[in-house]
């Protein structure tokens, strides 16, 4: 049955791929299937819609939006993965493909465009009736292009026509459903005036209209805020399970430590790695069990933010908190990824919760021991959470009426237990000779004499401060820096009269200060001041909130437009592939967000095809990495290795005389007399001759001999290029 589905599926393909193919549609079906039009056309007709028709135009536009992700997202992706149907250009040798071969990876069966397209015609028929004379014949023409481009057959078009009609009408209809059933219970007071999304214009009688209260506006916005939370952490854990990303080399390199549990770490403290033993105890040793706890721990800060700012400021602005986080790239990124990063942002926010707690005049010692166990447990996840003992000298310098907790046992007990929680690192370096404290050193190059000259600050502003503060604009949205730094920098005027606003400058200020300063000696890396980002916006939001209420609707201009163009900023970072649907060309590697992430199982293949053909000659052979990264990952996506992980390893980072990361603590291959080795080393993507390995390790080998370098495809590009040594005969 399949194969006569494959052969009528081969012949329609023919009938229009090559027989119609001529000049003039080689110039219009590849505009058709993505151009750099579209997305500008998209927001100028979004925006349109929302002028013009209001709460029916808004709605519309959300319900796009939805379309396309579930369609896209979870049913044309999930799909492809499964069926794994070849594309035409890759199986027809005659195929005419004038978007070139291998622009996508994916598979054929369905078309993502197909999906898309009648998902958003049906959606737009639902709301707009007469939609169907323009966005049908599009429709069609779209999918018409996908199969003259070669991309797809006449089956993959029609499957996916199917599923994205269906899918767009069992959206709407489905939240239409559940808004008219549960709208009325959750937020009856927006459901008044909505009482159908599909029917946004129909109003209730007057007489069943109730006036709004202010308890009931302030768990509306509760409820949002929980709403929007949940279905983040049910997006995010669903786009974890999709294994469209690989590792990250820290979440690799981190994952090992899991495998070897110690009181600390070469470079960092140990909880990452106990997270890591607890995730992949539960799931398994996979992506999503190393990620897991990633989406878990930034729903329980958004959590604690919310309900937090709720009781000390309002609910509203605690759910435009909420809001604002969705659409930070940085935090985004934190969200998805299982670094040190999360676990520190959460500690350092429990402990500055905790905190306003504890310094008010009815707080009790216990309060001030939760203190200490975050910042502690904080110390346990990032060294950085040492700055928290500054933002508390400057709470205390900045809020007179703080200071009378000095006079009681509670913040000398959280510096106890702080202290308590610190006694592993601080025994694992004493047996170590103290090498992380060298290694942070330098990492931040304060080992090196600091250039107070005219031209040496100058020099290092232009080359790392400017460099840092652009990263900042970028990873954390320049709609909520630039409010946030001018809440900081003028709230001392309402200082006397709101001491939240003290506190969130002070638990979010320091660390910023001292890395800012740092700047112009070293390179700062932006995710360094990661947990001054809820205390500053937490600042930011208790200041606008006043001046909301103080009658200053300007805020909207750019909270709206900063929000919505942040949301779509971060749904493009977790899968740029859609940058090159849009535009019609592909994202190139060098400014792809996802390049550290990709392409790293086919790394891991193309050096284990290596290892056989070496093994062939009969001597065992393992694996060498010139950095823990590649050495990481290669140890993760090589099933030999990951099941070797816990034992004999297969892959090794390369023999260093000192400490340079924490390979160095475990046994090395030098064990390993008379057998072979594959040794790995990334180049530049671009740019760079392949380089012939290190002198010592001739010196160690019979013979080198240098394979090249090699490409690592995705997507039709090459995201990776490593370069590949056989060493014969370890002495």
């Amino acid at each position: 049955m399949m194969h006569w589905f494959q052969a009528l599926d081969s012949r329609l393909f023919h009938w229009v791929n090559p027989t119609l193919s001529n000049s003039v549609f080689d110039v219009i079906m590849p505009f058709l299937s993505g151009n750099r039009f579209f997305v500008p056309a998209f927001l100028a007709l979004s925006v349109l819609l929302v002028w013009k028709s209001k709460a029916r135009g808004a709605i519309f536009v959300g319900m796009i939006i939805l379309g396309i992700l579930l369609g896209d997202t979870l049913l044309s992706n999930t799909l492809k993965h499964l069926i794994a149907r070849p594309r035409p250009f890759n199986t027809i040798l005659d195929a005419h493909i004038p978007l070139g071969m291998g622009t996508t990876g994916s598979g054929s069966m369905p078309s993502s465009h197909a999906v898309n397209w009648f998902s958003a015609t049906v959606i737009a028929f639902i709301f707009y009736r007469k939609s169907w004379r323009f966005m049908l014949p599009m429709a069609l023409l779209v999918s018409f292009s996908r199969i003259y481009n070669g991309m797809h057959y006449p089956g993959d078009i029609l499957v996916g026509a199917i599923l994205g009609a269906g899918s767009g009408a069992a959206l709407v209809w489905t939240l239409d459903a559940l808004w008219r059933w549960q709208g009325r219970r959750w937020f009856p007071l927006w459901w008044q005036n909505f009482p159908s999304l599909m029917q946004p214009e129909l109003k209730l009688p007057a007489n069943q209209i109730q006036p709004p209260t202010q308890v009931a506006l302030d768990q509306q916005w509760i409820r949002l805020g929980y709403v929007l939370i949940f279905v983040q952490l049910f997006a995010r854990l669903l786009y974890i399970k999709s294994g469209r990303i690989d590792l990250q080399e820290d979440e690799a390199y981190q994952w090992i430590w899991s495998k070897h549990l110690a009181l600390s770490y070469y470079s960092k403290p140990p909880l990452i790695a106990y997270v890591h033993w607890l995730g992949t105890h539960i799931w398994g040793d996979t992506v999503f069990g190393i990620r897991f706890f990633s989406p878990i721990i930034s729903t329980v800060v958004s959590i604690v933010m919310l309900n937090f700012l709720a009781r000390v400021v309002n609910a509203r602005a605690a759910f435009w908190m909420t809001a604002l986080r969705t659409a930070v790239p940085l935090l985004a990124v934190g969200s998805v990824l299982m670094t040190i990063d999360p676990l520190s942002v959460m500690f350092w926010t429990f402990a500055m919760v905790t905190g306003w707690r504890a310094v008010q005049e009815n707080s009790t010692t216990r309060d001030w021991c939760w203190v200490g166990l975050w910042m502690g447990l904080g110390f346990l996840s990032k060294y950085t959470a040492l700055f928290q003992y500054l933002s508390w000298a400057l709470f205390f310098a900045l809020w007179p009426s703080a200071r009378k907790q000095l006079r009681r046992p509670g913040p000398y007990l959280a510096v106890l237990i702080n202290l308590l929680c610190a006694l592993p690192v601080l025994i694992w370096n004493y047996q170590h000779d103290w090498i992380t404290v060298e290694h942070v050193a330098n990492d931040g190059s304060l080992q090196q004499a600091w250039d107070f000259t005219l031209s040496g600050l100058w020099g290092n502003f232009i080359r790392y401060t400017l460099g840092f503060v652009g990263a900042e604009m970028v990873v954390l949205n320049p709609f909520f820096v630039i409010p946030t730094l001018w809440a900081a920098l003028v709230f001392w005027q309402r200082k006397r009269r709101n001491p939240l606003l003290v506190y969130f400058f002070s638990m979010g200020v320091p660390i910023t200060a001292c890395y800012f300063l740092l700047t112009f000696h070293a390179r700062v890396q932006p995710n360094w001041i990661a947990p001054a980002i809820l205390p500053l916006f937490s600042l930011a939001v208790v200041y606008w909130d006043d001046r909301w209420r103080a009658g200053l609707r300007a805020i909207k201009y750019w909270l709206i437009p900063g929000t919505s163009l942040g949301c779509v900023v971060v749904l493009l970072m977790h899968n740029t592939s859609w940058v090159g649907k849009i535009t019609g060309r592909p994202l190139p590697p060098r400014l792809d967000t996802m390049r550290r992430v990709t392409a790293w199982k086919d790394t891991a293949d193309i050096v284990e095809q290596a290892r056989q053909k070496l093994l062939a000659e009969g001597k065992d052979v393992f694996i060498i990495g010139s950095h823990y990264g590649i050495t990481s990952e290669l140890t993760f996506n090589n099933p030999i290795a990951k099941a070797a992980v816990c034992g004999e390893p297969l892959v090794y980072f390369q023999k260093t005389k000192t400490p340079v990361n924490q390979f160095y603590f475990w046994p090395g291959f030098m064990h390993r007399k008379g057998q072979n080795a594959i040794y790995v080393q990334e180049l530049d993507l671009d740019r760079g001759e392949p380089v012939p390995p290190v002198k010592e390790f001739r010196r160690m080998f019979d013979s080198v001999t240098d394979l090249g370098a090699f490409y690592v495809m995705s997507r039709g590009q090459a995201f990776r290029r490593i370069q590949l040594c056989e060493c014969r005969g370890l002495r």
